[in-house]
Formats: C-alpha cells, sequence, structure tokens
C-alpha cells in the first residue's frame, strides 16, 4: 500500500513568496531609513544656520542598486567630512606651528583664493607690513598703518601728510578656538536605527497580506 500526501497550498511556494515579501520589506524599510536620516541631516545642517550648500553635502545610497535583498542597507554620508565633522563635535582648533590663530577682522578683507585671507597674502596685496602689539588681556593684534576705504578694508594711504592714516587691526591672534559644537547628528542616526526593525514588519505584514 502506497500513500501520497499532498499540500495544498503549496508549502515551498508559500515558502518562497514569504521570502520574496521579507526582501522586498527590508529592501523598502532601508531606503525609508536612509531617506529620512538624510533629510533629518540636511535639515540640522540648514536649521543650524550653517546653509543649504553644506546641507546639500549629505548622499545617500541604497544596495542593492537594484532587486531586494534581505541584506539591504542604506548609506548616508557627507561630500564634505571635515566641516560637518567639525561642527558635529566642536573640536579645539590651534595653529598647525603651535603658535597663533591669525583671524582675519572685517578691515582685512576677503581672500582672492577664497575663504579666509592669511597675514602673509594680505600683505603682499596691499603692500603694507603687518606689526605685532601683544596684549595680556584679550587677543593680540596684527596691524597696519593705513587707512579705511568706504568698503572698510585697509588699504595704504595716498596722503603725504599723514592725514586719515590710522593703527587698524588686521588680524586677531589667539592660541587656540573652541569651535562651538552645532550638530548633533548621532541622534538621528539612533532615531533611524531604532525605526528599522518597525518598518521592516509594517512592511513585510503588508507584502504577505497581498501574496
Amino acid at each position: 500500500m502506497k500513500l501520497k500526501i499532498a499540500f495544498d497550498p503549496d508549502l515551498v511556494a508559500l515558502m518562497q513568496a514569504e521570502i520574496a515579501a521579507g526582501e522586498k520589506a527590508v529592501s523598502a524599510a532601508m531606503r525609508e531609513a536612509g531617506t529620512s536620516l538624510k533629510s533629518a541631516w540636511r535639515g540640522q545642517i540648514t536649521g543650524a544656520g550653517l546653509g543649504t550648500r553644506l546641507g546639500n553635502s549629505i548622499r545617500l545610497a541604497s544596495f542593492p542598486k537594484s532587486g531586494d535583498s534581505l541584506n539591504a542597507a542604506a548609506l548616508v554620508w557627507s561630500n564634505a567630512p571635515v566641516i560637518i565633522g567639525a561642527h558635529d563635535t566642536g573640536p579645539l582648533i590651534r595653529s598647525k606651528d603651535g603658535f597663533w590663530l591669525a583671524i582675519p577682522t572685517p578691515a582685512a578683507g576677503k581672500s582672492t583664493k577664497g575663504g579666509r585671507i592669511t597675514p602673509g597674502e594680505w600683505e603682499r596685496r596691499t603692500g603694507l607690513r603687518l606689526r605685532f602689539i601683544y596684549r595680556r588681556r584679550g587677543p593680540s593684534l596684527l596691524v597696519a598703518e593705513g587707512r579705511l576705504d568706504s568698503k572698510g578694508r585697509a588699504v595704504a594711504s595716498k596722503s603725504k601728510t599723514g592725514r586719515s592714516l590710522a593703527t587698524v587691526p588686521i588680524f586677531l591672534l589667539v592660541p587656540q578656538v573652541k569651535l562651538r559644537k552645532r550638530l548633533d547628528l548621532a541622534r538621528d542616526a539612533e532615531r533611524a536605527v531604532d525605526g528599522v526593525p518597525g518598518r521592516i514588519v509594517a512592511r513585510w505584514v503588508t507584502n504577505s497580506d497581498r501574496v
């Protein structure tokens, strides 16, 4: 005597369908978590007054690039990691040579290369010499003998009599600067990670109901 047992519906087909539902659920959940984290980080950056350009440095990549997988993942990063990291940690900044950090005043103007101007570039551009003034209290100074133009920048005086000539502070000198912490990226990252299981379950249940 032979017995033949058949399962209806097909268990193998059911398991394959359940795995497919799981792959879709995990992939969708990771894409959602990555998108949410990217938006949160961009919102933090612009909300801290650091500008949309720096905010747009936040990027997202989902894996796999195509199809679904139980091992799906999302990667969120910045194309400006040094700047973002500095505002996220609030580091103590010191001079590379161990002496002074030269912070330009408005009278120094802008660098022709973009960013902050250095004492050497300022002297080459204006033809004026900077003079060091040590102060026991408050930052020491690099000053120049000149005049202020209509834009408030120090320039060489054309007066032969010395009229309008003044000692103008060009740079403030400090041994170190503590950058204020303006971001908390770990907070949003932890929220995104904590929300992944719930996203997967919700998606998996929805996908299973459709099978």
